[in-house]
Parts: structure tokens; sequence; C-alpha cells
């Protein structure tokens, strides 16, 4: 097992691409801690490409503390991202508004989207305004939503045919991709919201 990056070298801003759809949004790195406030759609993309079988990990807040932004919602990530020909996410840098990462060829999860009321799972097929979604990957359970202020551990998995996304343990989905996304790039995603972000690892075997 390679492990290709840890967290001391991914919480530093010269390893992110940020697009944000408002100039009001703020990415700080601190400590080892991303801080993600942003009154609008945000995507932070890890400049470096990873390829199958990888898993990402790190540990993530939702911060409700009084702040402009802080309403509990939207931790979302993409991985395994291209564009629709197979080129790099990085050279055709986006808004930061979600319906402009349409038409990518990607894995999404969004945890606690819509205001907190649904937690999904997506595999993109590159085409605008098309983000399918299979019933079995729409949740709305409590315990499949954000709780504030507490930090939980999420995996996102690409092990070839085999696609899961895991939270504090407990395997939320799984895909079995007949034609999965080998390669890419990975991003966190946010929009409206308060996100503390940690111990980011980035595994390949």
């Amino acid at each position: 097992m390679n492990l290709v990056a840890m967290a001391a070298s991914l919480a530093i801003p010269s390893a992110w691409t940020i697009e944000a759809e408002s100039p009001a949004a703020q990415v700080t790195f601190r400590h080892g801690t991303i801080d993600i406030d942003s009154p609008k759609g945000l995507t932070l993309w890890w400049r470096r490409p990873v390829a199958a079988p990888v898993t990402i990990a790190f540990e993530a807040m939702a911060v409700a503390k009084g702040g402009a932004n802080d309403r509990v919602s939207d931790l979302n990530a993409f991985w395994m991202a291209t564009q629709a020909d197979g080129g790099s996410v990085l050279t055709h840098p986006r808004s930061g508004a979600f319906a402009a990462y349409d038409d990518l060829r990607t894995y999404y999860v969004g945890i606690g989207g819509n205001r907190n009321a649904t937690t999904r799972f997506r595999r993109y097929v590159g085409e605008p305004g098309n983000r399918p979604l299979l019933p079995e990957h729409d949740l709305s359970a409590p315990a499949d939503l954000l709780r504030p202020n507490v930090w939980t551990r999420i995996r996102l998995i690409a092990d070839g045919r085999t696609v899961a996304v895991e939270r504090d343990g407990r395997r939320l989905f799984t895909l079995a991709d007949d034609q999965p996304y080998r390669r890419g790039h990975w991003g966190l995603r946010t929009t409206w919201s308060h996100l503390r972000i940690r111990r980011v690892t980035v595994t390949q075997r």
C-alpha cells in the first residue's frame, strides 16, 4: 500500500484549486484544518490526479456557531472526475455553481443536501442537465444527515468495479460499476455553508 498524501501536505493552499461562485467565499488553511465559509457554491479541487484503486478519507464538521453561512448543509464531494472527453477538470475552470459540473464524468456524494434534508450518491455521465439518481441512492433518515458541530469521518472509495461511500465506519452507498471511472481528480464541494475539513489522506494501492 502506497500512502500518496497525508494530512500535513494536503492542508496547504498550494495543494488545491478553488472555484467559488461568490467573491465573499473564504477558504483558510490553519493547523492542519481547511475552513470553508461560503455564501454560495464552491468546489475545492485537489490538484493532483488519482487513479483506482484509491481511498480518499477525511474528517468533516458542519459548523453552526452563529455565522452568516452556518446553516448545516451540503457536505459534498466529487471523485474520479474528468471532462466528458477524459481531460483534466483543471483545464476547464468553472464558476462554482452546481449546474456548471453537470457535464463531468465523476462520482458524487452530497451529505445533508437540500438544507440537510437528503443524502445522495450519483454517477455523472458527462451530459449537461443529466445527474442520474437511483432510488436506493437517495436517503433522508436522520442518521444519514449532518449533525452540527460534530466531526464525521468520510471515506470515498474507487476500487475498480466497486465504488462506495462510508461514514463513521458505516457503508452509506455501494455501486457495482460495469464501466468504472478509474482516474481523475477529487474535490470537496458545498453551497451556502460553513465546513471544516481535517485529517485528509489519499491512499492508492
